[in-house]
């Protein structure tokens, strides 16, 4: 089952949490310092808490579809390229957001970032970083570039 995506940036992860856990009658499905997500059945759902100072509390920073397979997410960057849309975002077995993932990225036409992505395992993540420094970038979910782009470097989740 394919489900959607959104993560919001939030000024205070705990109150954010307790209010969604009142509106959608679920715990949240993980929880880590300045980060929380909902696995929501009815509606199908993946809602990501990323608490962040930086960013005006209750915007949007990503929107996704979670897919089951790696399968789904290289089908989707076909369909995506076949459309003339193209990827601004490609990885695979990436650590970011408390999970291994594979995920491609596209910008919506008002610069929205969008990703498909798979989980493939939940991972700790050092020192609270929501994306593995590996890759030699920035911390992710920080939403999108100054170009109004989605890279590897902000996106996650």
């Amino acid at each position: 089952m394919s489900r959607m995506q959104l993560a919001l940036n939030v000024s205070d992860v705990e109150a954010s949490v307790d209010f969604y856990t009142k509106l959608f009658g679920a715990e949240p499905a993980k929880r880590r310092p300045g980060y929380a997500n909902f696995a929501i059945s009815d509606p199908p759902l993946k809602l990501v808490l990323i608490e962040d100072s930086n960013q005006t509390p209750g915007t949007i920073n990503h929107l996704g579809v979670e897919v089951l397979s790696t399968d789904e997410v290289m089908a989707a960057q076909e369909r995506l390229a076949v459309n003339g849309l193209g990827t601004t975002l490609e990885e695979k077995t990436t650590s970011c957001c408390y999970a291994l993932q594979d995920k491609v990225g596209v910008n919506g036409p008002g610069g929205e970032p969008w990703e498909i992505c798979t989980v493939l395992a939940d991972v700790e993540m050092p020192d609270g970083q929501l994306r593995s420094d590996a890759l030699g970038e920035s911390a992710c979910c920080a939403g999108p570039d100054s170009a109004g782009s989605m890279t590897g470097a902000n996106s996650c989740c």
